[in-house]
This record gives structure tokens, C-alpha cells and sequence, in this order.
């Protein structure tokens, strides 16, 4: 079975030939410490996970040097068990969370906000139109930094309406970074998963979230 050292190699080379500086997140949730702390030895250094306590659980058992990123909805009620224990959170798209956010930080959280280019009801974020406003509004709250925007593009076979929510995402990434706000730098964009992070590296992404593609799942490593 290829590793995750020659996983990484070859999707860091992949990806460098498109976006040079792009950055990979090893998205963790589906597989257990072990396989996690293999990810980490393999060289990487950005770690993404989904639920509080798959986060918590984590950081406690790897022992080592690496930016801890929650890429999942972040309730409200949870922002106080892990707003201290992250470098990046992808998931920014209420007031609410931002008012919470100020509350609990102990310092200014990186924060990408999530924005729902593609529309569907299904999937979480500010909807595009109200993005730039959003973003704005954000300026009285001293403990979040917006450094970059979030998406997820449709599950699709479509490869253009991929490639049209991406697009869209680093347009808006470049219409606030343009605006040059202090709060708001602005100057990144994570989007692109296992199935379309080629897509996402063409279209301007500066953090990829992979999963099976790079670390698999539980199943397959017992398998």
C-alpha cells in the first residue's frame, strides 16, 4: 500500500507545478492517532478535523509541531472547548459564532470565512452576495482575523460548475483583499477536497483539505 510520505510527495509535487507555496491540510477525522502521527512524520504540518472532540482527542495524542485547523460547523455552544486549542478556523458564517468568538479567545483566531458559492441549500455559509458585507461588519471584533474565505464546491461530475464555484470564491477573496482592511487581510483561500483539489490549486486555492486521498480511512488500513 503506497504511504502517506509518498502520498504527500507526489500531491506536494502535483500541486507546486500549479500553485507554488499552495498548502496541504490532512483532513484526520476518518482515521485514528496512529495514522494521524504517520501524516505528521510523513512532514506535514497542517492538521484538519471536523468535530470538537476528534480535535481535542487529537491534539492530546500528537506530540509535535503542527497548525491545528477545525474545518467543520462550529456550534456556538462548543466555541469556549476549542476556540483556544486551533491556529485556523475554516468555518466562520454567523454574527453569532463571531460574538462567541470575541467572547472566549484568548487571542486573535485566523479565521477563514464560509461562503456558499454554489447556493445549495445543504451546504452551510454566508451566501456570496452578502460576503463583502459580512466580512465588513467583522471590524469591531479584535479577536478574529479574516485572513481568507472558505468554500466547498458541489458534489459533480461537472467539472466547469467545479471549477465555476472556485472561481467565484477567489474573485471574492480578491475583491475584499482589495479593500485592504486591517481586520481583513484577505489574502487566502481554502477550497478544494480529495475529489477537486487540482481544480481548486488552478483556480487560485492557497489551502487544499484532503482526506482519503492522502491519509485514507480506518477501513482501508485495516483492510
Amino acid at each position: 500500500m503506497e504511504t502517506i510520505k509518498s502520498k504527500f510527495e507526489n500531491i506536494t509535487e502535483q500541486l507546486n507545478q500549479i500553485n507554488p507555496g499552495i498548502q496541504v491540510i490532512a483532513v484526520t477525522k476518518q482515521v485514528g492517532n496512529e495514522r494521524t502521527q504517520e501524516a505528521v512524520d510523513a512532514g506535514i504540518i497542517h492538521l484538519g478535523e471536523n468535530r470538537p472532540a476528534g480535535l481535542l482527542q487529537k491534539r492530546e495524542a500528537i506530540h509535535a509541531s503542527v497548525d491545528w485547523h477545525f474545518i467543520g460547523n462550529l456550534q456556538t455552544r462548543k466555541v469556549k472547548d476549542i476556540i483556544n486549542e486551533i491556529d485556523f478556523l475554516h468555518s466562520l458564517d454567523r454574527l453569532s459564532l463571531a460574538k462567541e468568538i470575541q467572547k472566549r479567545a484568548e487571542k486573535a483566531v485566523r479565521c477563514f470565512v464560509q461562503v456558499n458559492v454554489s447556493g445549495e441549500e445543504s451546504k452551510s455559509g454566508v451566501p456570496a452576495e452578502e460576503a463583502v458585507e459580512f466580512v465588513r461588519s467583522l471590524a469591531d471584533f479584535d479577536k478574529i482575523q479574516v485572513i481568507g474565505l472558505m468554500t466547498m464546491a458541489p458534489i459533480s461530475e461537472d467539472e466547469g460548475l467545479i471549477r465555476q464555484v472556485f472561481s467565484g470564491l477567489k474573485k471574492l477573496q480578491m475583491e475584499i483583499a482589495e479593500k485592504a482592511w486591517d481586520h481583513a487581510p484577505c489574502t487566502e483561500c481554502s477550497m478544494g477536497m480529495s475529489g477537486d483539489y487540482i481544480i481548486a490549486a488552478e483556480e487560485g486555492a492557497s489551502y487544499v483539505r484532503i482526506g482519503t486521498a492522502l491519509v485514507g480511512t480506518e477501513s482501508e488500513v485495516e483492510g
